[in-house]
C-alpha cells in the first residue's frame, strides 16, 4: 500500500499557492463553510470537486442516515483500544478507508481520542483509553490506517471534550501540566506523528477561550506541532465570526448558513480580518484536497485498498474476539468442552438482540448483525440444544419497530411505504423501506423539494407476529404526529424536548407517544403516522427531520421471564448470560447518571449464577459497569461493542476456536466513591482529579481500589514474567528500549500483552505512582519463551514545567517495571536519566 508523504511536495504546494491566488475575496471565503451537512463546496476555478466528509468511528455511514447505504460495522474504540495491537488496528483502518472510497467518502470523522477521564462521560464507548499513551499509539494507528487508503482521517474532538453534559458551552478548567501530559498527548501523538491531515475543535471551551477560537489551535496545532492539514469546527460549534477567522479554524461545519460567508468577506473588506488569514485556511482546504484526489490534475496520496465480502466479516470476527477481555476465568470453565456439552441456555436482554455500537455520530447501519444467540447456534450445530430466555427488560422506551411485524400496505413484502406531501396533500414521491426510523439532513431525495414537503407519511400493516395481546404503536420525535390505526385517529400530539436538552437527543432519544392496540393471533391493521415537517429553521437542527415508528410487542413480565431463565440455566450444562446497557444509557448528547446495569439485570445473573455454578456472564457495554455479581459466577467475559460479527466472534471465544485477547483500556471500578464527575458548576467543570486519572490514581487514599485494574486480561494459558532487560542511562531527551522475557507455562499457545510502567517515587515533581511507558504484543506456543521489545520514549521521563511553559526532565532514577497489568508488575529496572536539558 502505498504510503503518504509527510508533506506535500514543494512543486504541489507552489501549485496550490498558486490556485489560492487565483481566487477572488469571495470565492475563497465561500470555501470556508460547508456547502450542505456533509460536503464542501466545489470550486472550477481552483480545480476542487466536491468533497465528502462522513461520520465514524464504528464504520463510515455515508451521507445518509438510514438503513439504504449499510456499513461495515466495526468494533467500538474501547473494543479495539483492548486489542493493544497497532497492527490489527491500522488493518482496520485501511478497511474503514476501503468502505469510506466505496461511498465516495474523502474525509473520515474519527477517531475519538478524548480520554475516558471518568466513565460517567457518555461516547466513553467512542474514546479509546483513560490512558494518553495508549490512546495515542492506537489512535495513530488508525490515522496510518485510513490514510495510507488516501482517505483524510480528523482526530476530535480537540480538546477537553471529555465529557457530554452542557458540552456546547461547558468551560473545562484544567491545569496546564495536566493538559499538556494527558489531554493533549494523544494529539500530539498523532499530529507529529501520524501526520493526521484533518483535526475537529471541540464545542466545549477550555480554560475561558471556546475551542473554535481557542489560542491552542495556533499556538500549539500550527507553531509548536507544525501541523499542516485542515482545523474544522464540530457540527455547530462555530458562533462568531472575527475571533473565530482570527484563530487557526479554517472550516466552519455544516453549510451552507454559518457565521462566516458575507461576514467574514466584510470583515477582511473593514481590515479587521487580515486576509492573509483566509489565504492559508483556503491553501489548507486544497492541500486537503490533494491529498485525497479532490483536485484536478493532482493524484490522491495513495489508493484505497480493496476488501471483499469475506474478508471484511474475517477481519472484523478476528477483531472483535481480539478485544474481547475475560476479565475471570474460574476453574478454567472457558474455554468449554464442545464434547461434553448436550443442551446451553443462553440467557439475558442482549442475547438475541445484541448492542454492537453506541449511539450518536457513531452510528451505522450495518448490513446485518450476528447475535450471540444466532453465533452459538450456528457454532453448536444441531448436536447442542441452545434454549434461550430473555430474562428481563432494561429499555424504558418504546424501541424502533421492526419486521416482521411490519408489512408494506401494498402487500409487495416487509417494511413500510414512506411518502412525501405538499401543503395541499399532493404526493411528491415516495419509497418503500425496510426500518421505521428516519433522519433526513437537508435533503429528503432526489426529485423531492425540501421546502415543498409539509408532511411525511409512514403506512405499514402492523401484524401479530408475536401472537396474541397488546401491541404498543406510537412514534418518537419533535414536532406534530397523528397516528391513525384501522382508519380511526388515536392520537394528535405535539412532541418537544425539555429545556436545555442537547441537539442528539432529539436523534437518539426523542419523547414519544403511544397507544394500545389489542390484536389476535395472526391479525394484521393498517397504521398510518403523519408527521408535520419541520421548517428550514425548525427541528432538531437547521434541515434536519427525523422520526421513528415505535412499537413494543406483548411481553411477560420481568419476575415470569426471570423464572423461565432460571428454569432453562438449571436443565443446561452451561448458561451464558448477556447483559449491557441501552441506547438510554451510553450515547452521545449526554452523560451516565450511574454504573450500574439498567433494568433488574443484576438480580438475573445472581438468580442464574445460584441455579448453575458454570455460569458465564458476557457484559456488552462500551464502557465500565458495576458488576456486585462478579464473584458469583464462573467467568466474565468483557465484550465491549464489538461490531456486526458479534455473535460468531463470541462463539469463537467461548469454544476456544480463538483466544479472548483484549486487555483492560480502562479500569473498571468496583463502585463509583471516588469518580471524577462530568457536572460543571455554573457553567464550568473543573478537573480537580489533575494528572490522578484511572490507574494513574493508585493507591491515593481518596481512591477505592478497582474490580479489574488497567491492563488486566486473561487467556487461556499462562504466562511467567522471567527477566527484563532497560538501559542503565539515558540523556535527557533520549528514550530506550527495555526488553521483557515470558514464558508460557500454559498448555496451549498464547498471546501476551506485555505492559511497562515508569514510576519515580523520590523525585521532586509531584506525579502518579506510576504511568504507562509502553507496551508490546507477544505470542509463543505453550512451554516456549517469547521477547518483548518495548520501545520506552524520551515523552516517558518528561514533565511539563508550568513555570517556564515548557518541556523539561528531572535527572535521576527512575525505575520501569514490567508486568501483565497495572496491579501486577512482578519485575523491575533501573533507569538513569541523565542531565537536566529541557526540550524546547
Amino acid at each position: 500500500m502505498t504510503r503518504q508523504s509527510a508533506h506535500p511536495a514543494p512543486d504541489t504546494e507552489a501549485e496550490l499557492e498558486r490556485r489560492v491566488a487565483a481566487l477572488t475575496l469571495e470565492q475563497k471565503v465561500r470555501l470556508l463553510t460547508g456547502g450542505d451537512f456533509w460536503s464542501l463546496l466545489p470550486e472550477p476555478d481552483a480545480g476542487l470537486r466536491r468533497l465528502v466528509v462522513s461520520d465514524g468511528p464504528a464504520g463510515v455511514r455515508g451521507e445518509l442516515w438510514d438503513e439504504r447505504t449499510p456499513s461495515a460495522n466495526v468494533p467500538s474504540p474501547t473494543a479495539l483500544a483492548a486489542t493493544w495491537d497497532e497492527a490489527r488496528v491500522e488493518r482496520l483502518g485501511g478497511l474503514l478507508a476501503h468502505e469510506a472510497r466505496g461511498k465516495g467518502v474523502d474525509v473520515l470523522l474519527a477517531p475519538t481520542v478524548n480520554l475516558h477521564r471518568t466513565p460517567y462521560g457518555g461516547r466513553h464507548f467512542e474514546c479509546f483509553s483513560e490512558d494518553p499513551l495508549l490512546t495515542g499509539r492506537i489512535g495513530a494507528a488508525y490515522v496510518r490506517g485510513v490514510q495510507h487508503g488516501g482517505v483524510a482521517a480528523t482526530v476530535k474532538h480537540f480538546v477537553g471534550n471529555d465529557s457530554e453534559t452542557q458540552r456546547m458551552t461547558v468551560d473545562a478548567r484544567i491545569d496546564e501540566r495536566v493538559l499538556r501530559e494527558l489531554y493533549l498527548a494523544p494529539f500530539e501523538v498523532i499530529v507529529r506523528e501520524a501526520r493526521v491531515w484533518a483535526v475537529m475543535a471541540a464545542y466545549n471551551g477550555v480554560n475561558g477561550h471556546s475551542m473554535t477560537e481557542s489560542p491552542l489551535l495556533r499556538e500549539v496545532l500550527h507553531d509548536e506541532w507544525g501541523f499542516d492539514g485542515v482545523v474544522m469546527s464540530d457540527w455547530f460549534a462555530t458562533r462568531t465570526t472575527e475571533p473565530s477567522a482570527r484563530a487557526a479554524l479554517d472550516l466552519v461545519m455544516p453549510g451552507p448558513l454559518g457565521p462566516w460567508g458575507e461576514a467574514l468577506v466584510t470583515a477582511v473588506q473593514e481590515g479587521k480580518v487580515d486576509e492573509a488569514l483566509v489565504d492559508d485556511k483556503v491553501l489548507r482546504i486544497l492541500r486537503l484536497a490533494a491529498r485525497v484526489g479532490a483536485l484536478d490534475g493532482l493524484p490522491a496520496a495513495a489508493p484505497a485498498p480493496t476488501y471483499d465480502a469475506a474478508s471484511v466479516a474475517g477481519l472484523l470476527r478476528e477483531t472483535a474476539a481480539a478485544g474481547f477481555v475475560l476479565a475471570r476465568n474460574e476453574e478454567a470453565v472457558l474455554p468449554l468442552d464442545r464434547a461434553a456439552l448436550r443442551r446451553v441456555a443462553v440467557l439475558g436482554p442482549n442475547a438475541a438482540v445484541a448492542r454492537t455500537l453506541g449511539g450518536g455520530s457513531a452510528t451505522v447501519f450495518p448490513p446485518y448483525t450476528v447475535s450471540p444467540l444466532a453465533g452459538l447456534r450456528a457454532a453448536l450445530g444441531d448436536s447442542v440444544e441452545v434454549t434461550h430466555g430473555v430474562g428481563v427488560t432494561p429499555q424504558t422506551r418504546t424501541p424502533v419497530a421492526g419486521l416482521p411485524f411490519l408489512g408494506r400496505p401494498d402487500g409487495s413484502g416487509d417494511g413500510v411505504e414512506v411518502r412525501y406531501l405538499a401543503a395541499d396533500g399532493t404526493v411528491l414521491g415516495s419509497e418503500p423501506r425496510a426500518a421505521a426510523a428516519y433522519t433526513w439532513m437537508g435533503s429528503y431525495g432526489p426529485g423531492i423539494a425540501s421546502e415543498a414537503v409539509a408532511r411525511i407519511e409512514v403506512r405499514t400493516v402492523l401484524r401479530a407476529a408475536a401472537g396474541a395481546g397488546r401491541y404498543g404503536i406510537g412514534a418518537s420525535g419533535l414536532g406534530r404526529f397523528r397516528m391513525s390505526v384501522a382508519g380511526t385517529e388515536v392520537f394528535d400530539v405535539q412532541l418537544a424536548l425539555p429545556p436545555g436538552a442537547d441537539l442528539v437527543e432529539g436523534l437518539l432519544s426523542p419523547p414519544q407517544h403511544l397507544h394500545d392496540v389489542e390484536l389476535a393471533e395472526g391479525e394484521e391493521t393498517e397504521v398510518v403516522l403523519v408527521h408535520d415537517a419541520p421548517a428550514a429553521d425548525e427541528g432538531i437542527a437547521a434541515g434536519v427531520t427525523a422520526l421513528q415508528l415505535n412499537l413494543m410487542p406483548p411481553r411477560g413480565s420481568d419476575d415470569e421471564e426471570i423464572e423461565r431463565a432460571v428454569a432453562l440455566a438449571r436443565a443446561a450444562e452451561v448458561a451464558v448470560v448477556v447483559v449491557g446497557t441501552t441506547e438510554e444509557v451510553e450515547s452521545e448528547g449526554f452523560d451516565r447518571t450511574g454504573l450500574a446495569l439498567p433494568g433488574r439485570q443484576d438480580e438475573l445473573v445472581r438468580r442464574v449464577a445460584a441455579a448453575n455454578p458454570r455460569t458465564v456472564v458476557v457484559v456488552n457495554s462500551g464502557a465500565p459497569v458495576l458488576l456486585p455479581w462478579a464473584d458469583e459466577v464462573a467467568a466474565v467475559l468483557l465484550a465491549w461493542f464489538p461490531g456486526q460479527e458479534f455473535g460468531d466472534a463470541l462463539a469463537d471465544v467461548l469454544l476456544g476456536t480463538a483466544e479472548p485477547g483484549g486487555r483492560l483500556p480502562t479500569e473498571w471500578p468496583a463502585a463509583e466513591a471516588g469518580l471524577p464527575s462530568t457536572q460543571p458548576v455554573d457553567g464550568v467543570l473543573r478537573y480537580d482529579e489533575g494528572l490522578f486519572v484511572g490507574h494513574r490514581g493508585q493507591g491515593r487514599p481518596d481512591r477505592t481500589p478497582p474490580r479489574y485494574g488497567f491492563g488486566h486480561g486473561l487467556g487461556y494459558t499462562s504466562w511467567e514474567y522471567v527477566a527484563v532487560e532497560a538501559p542503565g542511562a539515558v540523556p535527557a531527551g533520549e528514550g530506550g528500549t527495555v526488553t521483557v522475557r515470558v514464558r508460557n507455562t500454559g498448555t496451549r499457545q498464547g498471546k501476551e500483552v506485555v505492559q511497562v510502567y515508569a514510576e519515580r517515587p523520590d523525585g521532586a515533581v509531584d506525579r502518579p505512582a506510576h504511568w504507562l511507558a509502553g507496551f508490546a504484543v507477544v505470542e509463543a506456543a505453550a512451554g516456549e519463551e517469547a521477547v518483548a521489545t518495548v520501545a520506552v520514549d524520551a515523552r516517558v521521563f518528561r514533565h511539563w514545567d508550568t513555570a517556564a511553559h515548557t518541556w523539561a526532565y528531572e535527572p535521576g532514577d527512575f525505575t520501569l517495571r514490567a508486568g501483565p497489568s497495572s496491579l501486577r508488575l512482578p519485575l523491575a529496572a533501573r533507569v538513569t536519566v541523565a542531565g537536566a536539558d529541557d526540550e524546547r
